[in-house]
């Protein structure tokens, strides 16, 4: 069963040139001469890669069915990263490649989600939003404000190493947007 680009939703998944597509974003374009289009940011779901591709309006394409399936992040051991599945309590090895970028966010107990169709897991997602523990950083001076616009580099627990305001030091719980690598806010636990 088809659906057209009438039916796009961002998150939803398609066949395209057979192989599976994430709809990022999506704009329906309607010129003053000619025919309405739909321009779209995709991402191919087995290698991360994103394109940009327009279509016709009323274009059809083929919906691809994606089950998500919840697992723990329990280790890592060079490229191999080892997961649970929370239905089974089944360990197995996974590519750390696989997860790509975001793999650097993982720490123990972390949830991730497969993306899984036709029985082959095509990708993996982490959560959009992550609170890590800044674990090294240059410490801040007397002067330095939470509204600056500066920057300084931090490394967080899991060892990924990202740019954070100057107040910012060695034991904050900070939340990082996964998507963008980029510091949001500072969490207070209290």
């Amino acid at each position: 069963m088809a659906v057209d680009t009438s039916d796009f939703k961002n998150g939803m998944h398609f066949y395209l040139d057979g192989e599976v597509f994430t709809i990022i974003e999506f704009q329906h374009v309607k010129p003053g001469k000619g025919g309405a289009f739909v321009r779209t940011r995709l991402r191919k779901l087995k290698t991360g890669q994103t394109l940009e591709k327009t279509f016709r309006s009323g274009e059809k394409v083929e919906p691809a069915f994606v089950e998500k399936l919840a697992y723990q992040f329990i280790g890592r051991q060079r490229d191999k990263i080892t997961v649970m599945d929370l239905d089974t309590y089944e360990q197995f090895d996974v590519d750390a490649a696989q997860l790509g970028d975001q793999a650097k966010y993982l720490k123990d107990d972390a949830e991730l989600t497969a993306l899984v169709a036709n029985g082959e897991t095509l990708g993996w997602e982490l959560p959009n939003f992550v609170e890590l523990e800044i674990t090294e950083t240059e410490p801040g001076f007397k002067g330095d404000t939470v509204s600056g616009g500066a920057t300084k580099s931090a490394t967080v627990e899991s060892g990924a190493t990202i740019q954070v305001p100057f107040h910012i030091k060695v034991g904050d719980i900070v939340k990082i947007d996964t998507r963008s690598d980029s510091y949001l806010e500072r969490v207070n636990r209290k």
